[in-house]
């Protein structure tokens, strides 16, 4: 029976060899210019056999079949020819091929023409370090290619591995050493809104890398681009016209240090909180009573409804978390209608299940004289279980060579169910304490977009227009706080009873609160270019216009628990008795009552409309030497808080900035680039950051407030850069850029104690910031020891000063790191489907929050990251196995006042809070069908 069964699958996959060699197997790619633009009508002919032409994307697809090599050659007009030697395809394997056509050099009245030839194998990296060499400004570029050949699973691992980045909390990006305020994301050439209500930034994470057509992070501004940003602008393009029809799927577990082995502390939820999602357990009870109306009810009243609430303020502690789950499927197809149409669509699903155990100590520290005083200190354990879920949808129509219309959809859950234990001092009370807090956080953000492109011959233009609908949508229902505090202070062995009083608006201790968040962007737009020439060169002038509306609505329910007169037998009651129905009275006894935080504080409206047009040129002076340059208006209209302008919650900003921008590359020789560029850009404050709406932070043990005076930053951009581009998959580039902010944005801490320490947010004067940066990639080829190894790295280096204002202390601006360090070997075994990268980051310290009034700033000290990667190619190259350990160092993050001013964290520092993350191991398999 056995020697039957393998002889029939033998047979079978004889069978399927055959037919995939009688059938063929596709060899699908791009042709591009100099430009990076696609180009159309360009012809494929395989030397001895037939052929086809190039789409409106610069695609074309051929039928080869296996086992054999072909030449093939490219010919367009106006360009010189390339042909590709030695193509070859494999079945099983996507087989892809990038071309960059050269314009055709020109002496005189005379053309030069010349015919190239190249490997596919070269050919296909020199594809992907073109694009880089070729864009119009200062820019790093991240292949399709170089996606597919990596292990990393979602878009923010893919960007750890571009020189010149870091990521932040393993999703948001930090570029030239600036935090992520500074940063912006595009997906798919539309401007992307913050996915964070209470942060200005993008969570990279939310993007399966497996639906990522390419990456570009501009590190300079052209006129084309949104003007809102100064460190870089990360422009993310996903697939919409797979090369074939595709579908693959990864299943993957793995854990965090801190989790396997160890207790793991949870609440009782929901049905429904693995999908990221609350199914109503954490909600207000049934026929609860709007703001407005509770307000007007008696106590006994509120009392019917407070006993309706689940008494659920205890954890369980369970031995060991469970493993981390995570789930991949990826799906495409492309269909012919007629001879010259077609229909494309990608599909993806993604959902990510993971188990963290943060451990950290926190303190609240005065300072006078170079001396802390010690409000707190709290050692705290956060148990979290995370939910990162998503699903893509992209359809493309392809009519003629002409015309194409694509329908992107995104939508994704970002989930966090967490619990925080704490002991500690609070020595403002001389007293111990411990309290918890039990939270369910949801974020929901969808994306839809429609874009169409045109290419209108008859006057050597094309046309682009796009339209785009996004929504985020926050939801906290029942967040819990609740402190225990010790009965005789004097006793250190002394019980703890509830820190409940007669404050009925106490946030700290005894509160349940509930944040309803709602923002709704809605984007249009277009552009036109046009081809023309001067001088006997290719010139192109391009105009567009652009339009956002971005409307938030936020309410917030904070309900506070308190003693009208003490009773300390209720307050002796552990977690899960205290608040129990019966504990509940009318407002005449001494039992607990209940009341709701119902200021005009508690909620605000936001909009803000921008209008923008651009007017572009890119100008060819000579053979050498492009310059784009150009004026982008963005004229913006925003307000926050509300519409009256009697409310003192108003905020009404109405401003329009001329942003001009200029860059100029001169190719010194093929290989030699030497880039200049200036620009005008500008940083907008966020609703959540001119807002009155204040909010107790469990973690930071402090209220966290806008401030309705702030203005936004203007940034004037500078860069010099020299590159280098030896040969495929190599590049040395070195540069200088000069920086000047203008009122730059940032976060200050005001201590005091009782629990009344505040964060928020002010403007300084000006800073400036000078910087450097040395960049390379290099195979180890010349070594036979070393062929299968590259590597890379890149190192920055920054001088930033905030004006001092007064007496304050010379420092950096809030966020900025004086040097960023990024390495990486990677080891590549093609012939046996082999490729391994370990990954070295470091980031210079820098200002967390600016010191209000005489206190000092808090500073984040350096913390070194490695992480290692490792994937095997299996069954025939259509599997894949990955091992990836995430922060092997796992070095204790550590946020501190630098009072002997040595400019390093030491004994004689008070540190703020101290933080391990623990390293993070997972293991994937996945399979292309």
């Amino acid at each position: 029976m056995y020697f039957r069964l393998r002889l029939m699958i033998s047979v079978f996959c004889l069978g399927l060899f055959s037919f995939a060699q009688a059938q063929g197997v596709k060899l699908t790619g791009k042709v591009l210019n100099e430009k990076n633009e696609p180009l159309a009508g360009v012809s494929v002919k395989i030397t001895g056999a037939g052929g086809t032409t190039t789409d409106m994307d610069g695609r074309f697809s051929l039928t080869l079949v296996p086992g054999k090599k072909y030449d093939i050659e490219f010919t367009a007009v106006g360009y010189s020819a390339k042909t590709i030697s030695e193509a070859e395809v494999i079945a099983g394997q996507l087989n892809e091929l990038n071309i960059t056509l050269e314009v055709k050099a020109q002496t005189g009245d005379n053309v030069v023409i010349r015919t190239t030839t190249s490997t596919a194998r070269k050919e296909t990296f020199n594809s992907a370090i073109a694009f880089q060499k070729n864009t119009n400004t200062v820019s790093q570029v991240v292949s399709a290619e170089a996606i597919r050949r990596s292990p990393d699973k979602n878009t923010g691992e893919v960007l750890k591995r571009v020189p010149g980045t870091s990521l932040q909390e393993g999703k948001y990006l930090i570029v030239r050493g600036l935090a992520d305020r500074y940063n912006q994301a595009m997906l798919n050439g539309i401007l992307l809104s913050s996915t964070e209500p209470d942060r200005k930034t993008f969570s990279f994470d939310i993007l399966p890398s497996a639906i990522i057509d390419n990456i570009i992070i501009n590190k300079a501004f052209v006129p084309e681009l949104p003007g809102e940003w100064a460190g870089g602008l990360i422009q993310v393009n996903t697939k919409d016209a797979p090369a074939r029809n595709f579908f693959n799927i990864q299943i993957g577990t793995g854990f965090n240090t801190q989790t396997i082995g160890k207790d793991f502390y949870e609440y009782k939820g929901g049905g429904t909180d693995w999908l990221g999602y609350d199914d109503g357990t954490r909600g207000l009870p049934p026929g609860f009573p709007r703001k407005a109306e509770f307000t007007q009810l008696t106590q006994a009243q509120k009392t019917a409804y407070a006993k309706e609430f689940k008494n659920i303020w205890s954890t369980n502690k369970k031995s060991g978390a469970a493993f981390n789950q995570n789930l991949a499927l990826n799906g495409g197809f492309t269909r012919n209608l007629g001879r010259k149409n077609k229909f494309a669509a990608v599909f993806a699903v993604n959902y990510n299940r993971s188990n963290k155990r943060v451990v950290y100590e926190n303190q609240v520290n005065t300072v006078q004289n170079n001396i802390a005083s010690t409000s707190f200190d709290y050692d705290n354990t956060k148990y979290s279980q995370d939910i990162l879920a998503g699903a893509l949808a992209n359809f493309s129509l392809q009519l003629g060579n002409n015309n194409k219309i694509t329908f992107k959809n995104l939508l994704n859950i970002n989930t966090t169910d967490y619990a925080t234990v704490r002991n500690g001092y609070d020595f403002d009370a001389g007293q111990g304490t411990r309290a918890n807090e039990l939270a369910f956080k949801a974020n929901t953000f969808f994306n839809t977009q429609v874009t169409g492109e045109h290419n209108i011959r008859s006057i050597a233009a094309k046309l682009h227009w796009f339209g785009s609908f996004n929504i985020l949508d926050q939801y906290i229902p029942d967040q819990r706080r609740l402190e225990y505090i010790q009965e005789n202070p004097a006793n250190p062995n002394s019980a703890y009873i509830a820190s409940i009083g007669q404050s009925n608006s106490s946030q700290k201790s005894g509160s349940r609160y509930y944040g309803f968040l709602n923002d709704y962007n809605y984007t249009s737009g277009g552009d036109i270019s046009r081809d023309f020439t001067w001088g006997k060169l290719k010139q192109t002038v391009k105009g567009g216009y652009f339009f956002q509306v971005k409307d938030r609505l936020f309410d917030s329910r904070p309900f506070s628990i308190y003693l009208p007169v003490d009773n300390l037998s209720l307050r002796r009651l552990s977690p899960d008795q205290l608040f129990a129905p019966g504990n509940f009275g009318d407002g005449t006894d001494n039992k607990f009552a209940l009341s709701e935080l119902a200021g005009i504080s508690y909620r605000y409206l936001a909009n803000s409309i921008l209008n923008a047009g651009f007017l572009q040129i890119d100008n060819l002076i000579k053979e050498k030497l492009r310059v784009v340059w150009g004026l982008r208006i963005e004229d913006f209209d925003q307000v926050v808080g509300s519409v009256k302008k009697s409310d003192l919650r108003h905020v009404h900003t109405k401003v329009t900035d001329y942003l001009p921008g200029i860059n100029a590359t001169y190719k010194i020789n093929a290989k030699t680039n030497f880039r200049v560029s200036g620009s005008q850009t500008v940083i907008r404050p966020e609703f959540r950051e001119l807002s009155t709406f204040s909010f107790y932070d469990f973690d930071l043990g402090a209220s966290v407030a806008g401030f309705t005076g702030l203005l936004r930053t203007k940034v004037s951009n500078f860069d010099i850069r020299y590159e280098v581009y030896p040969r495929a998959g190599e590049l040395f580039t070195l540069g200088f850029f000069y920086k000047y902010f203008n009122k730059p944005i940032e976060a200050y801490f005001n201590p005091s104690s009782g629990g009344a320490s505040t964060y928020n947010f002010l403007n300084a004067k000006e800073a400036n910031s000078f910087g450097a940066e040395l960049e390379f990639r290099k195979k180890l080829d010349f070594s036979e020891a070393l062929k299968n190894v590259t590597v890379q790295g890149n190192v920055s280096y920054i001088y930033n000063r905030v004006s001092k204002i007064g007496n304050d202390a010379e420092r950096p601006m809030q966020g900025q790191s004086p040097y960023l360090l990024n390495a990486a070997i990677q080891y590549d075994l093609e012939k046996y489907g082999i490729n391994s990268t370990l990954l070295f980051n470091q980031i210079g310290r820098r200002i967390t929050f600016v010191g209000g009034g005489d206190q000092p700033a808090i500073w984040e000290n350096p913390r070194p990251v490695l992480d290692f990667q490792v994937a095997k190619k299996l069954f025939k190259n259509k599997g894949e196995v990955k091992l990836n350990i995430a922060d092997i160092i796992n070095k204790q993050a550590i946020f501190y006042t630098d009072l002997d001013a040595n400019k390093k964290f030491d004994n004689a520092d008070a540190f703020a809070i101290k933080r391990k993350y623990g390293t993070n191991i997972s293991f994937s398999l996945a399979y292309n069908f």
